[in-house]
């Protein structure tokens, strides 16, 4: 690569591909943006970098303020972090220490699902899927937490008490260990692209409201838009205890998370009289990445991003669905701005040719295991994202000749 604008990168070579990744979800804007630029030299020319301990400044509160102002109400103390698997780690710090400083020690297990990816330090790690997921030569060393299987349920239509049935007995019979319960909500990334229906979020609310467990809710895919909500818990009704959010929150231009959590558990943290929280990157808070982030969802906010979400999902189903007739595919799957193709067979033994194949296409996918998917701007053009569909749609054909015979 050499550079990107809009929706397109440039390689070395002088060829342009559209890019359908969104540089792993975070370029929701398209790339070198002139806000974003600006934001960027405005700031630069002030203070790159200062410590955030026990200073602040003004990019730190702006953005605060503004992430308290687009999410729930009850979640009003904002963490800032360095990555998305940062702000997993966080958030389990958070959930932990929450009641260790009331005295209960025993509550430091986590609950959650199978097929998730909550990033890739020790403690996310740790609550990824533990056999179809990429930690596997990790396990002697990973804490050992409690996974439900996951829900099978699409839609709320589809909604059966078997789909909790078993996370229900778990969090039942284990409470008095769980700090806990961490999801991604609706959405079901990068340990397989899958998406599940809201009922199973709000299921999962009661029982933690029941049994004093803490419910995390990790958007760090989902979070600004990408799922058709601003956030994805919206669309179950529900607020988290714990809400992670990154990746597109400074509009892919360079890496920042946050942790937010409710009073509650602020509170809670602080109830052992030393109101710290157990963690302290270097360079949490930059002020340079603070700034461009507020820039970034100020331009979210005033933009039609639902109207731009729900225009790239309706063209997603009328191109995408056709290719389920194929023999190699198992599913086509569409939610927001994310369309999953799944096939009947993995092809991690083919990526020493297909993404060379994918570049000449004129685009940039990034496949993996068995998911053909994209993730792209929000900006993308029509013609653009036809680009995309029908590279995926050779891509398939590609796959399925090669694996055929």
């Amino acid at each position: 690569m050499v550079s990107a604008k809009g929706v397109r990168l440039t390689l070395k070579d002088g060829r342009e591909i559209i890019d359908g990744m969104a540089s792993w979800w975070s370029t929701i804007h398209g790339y070198n943006h002139p806000r974003l630029n600006q934001a960027a030299k405005d700031q630069i020319d002030q203070m790159s970098h200062v410590m955030f301990g026990g200073l602040t400044h003004q990019p730190a509160i702006d953005l605060a303020s503004q992430l308290i102002e687009m999410t729930a109400e009850p979640l009003q103390h904002v963490f800032f972090a360095d990555s998305g698997s940062i702000s997993v780690e966080v958030a389990i710090k958070m959930a932990i220490q929450y009641f260790f400083a009331q005295g209960q020690t025993d509550k430091q297990r986590l609950l959650t699902i199978r097929g998730g990816y909550h990033g890739d330090t020790f403690g996310a790690m740790a609550v990824c899927d533990p056999i179809n997921g990429m930690h596997t030569m990790f396990e002697q060393v990973l804490p050992k937490h409690l996974f439900a299987p996951m829900p099978t349920c699409e839609k709320d239509e589809d909604w059966q008490d078997a789909d909790i049935a078993e996370f229900r007995e778990l969090i039942k019979n284990n409470h008095q260990q769980l700090a806990a319960v961490i999801l991604e909500p609706l959405v079901q990334g990068a340990g397989g692209m899958r998406f599940y229906c809201p009922e199973y979020l709000r299921q999962v609310r009661k029982l933690c409201d029941q049994y004093d467990v803490l419910l995390i809710l990790d958007e760090i895919a989902t979070a600004f838009g990408r799922a058709g909500t601003l956030f994805a818990y919206e669309q179950a009704d529900i607020v988290p205890d714990i809400l992670c959010v990154g990746k597109a929150i400074t509009g892919g231009y360079m890496s920042l998370a946050a942790t937010l959590c409710s009073e509650k558990v602020a509170q809670g943290i602080a109830a052992d009289g030393s109101g710290v929280l157990m963690h302290g990157p270097t360079f949490m808070a930059s002020p340079l990445a603070c700034r461009v982030a507020v820039e970034s969802l100020t331009m979210l906010l005033e933009s039609d991003w639902q109207g731009n979400v729900q225009r790239i999902e309706q063209q997603l189903i009328a191109e995408l669905k056709p290719l389920q007739d194929m023999d190699l595919v198992k599913q086509v799957r569409v939610k927001g701005a994310i369309g999953v193709i799944e096939l009947n067979k993995t092809f991690d033994d083919q990526m020493h040719w297909l993404p060379e194949f994918i570049i000449d296409q004129g685009v940039w996918i990034r496949p993996f295991r068995n998911l053909v998917y994209i993730m792209p701007p929000y900006i993308i053009s029509k013609d653009d994202l036809s680009v995309l569909t029908q590279a995926m749609g050779k891509i398939v054909k590609k796959l399925s000749t090669v694996l055929n015979d």
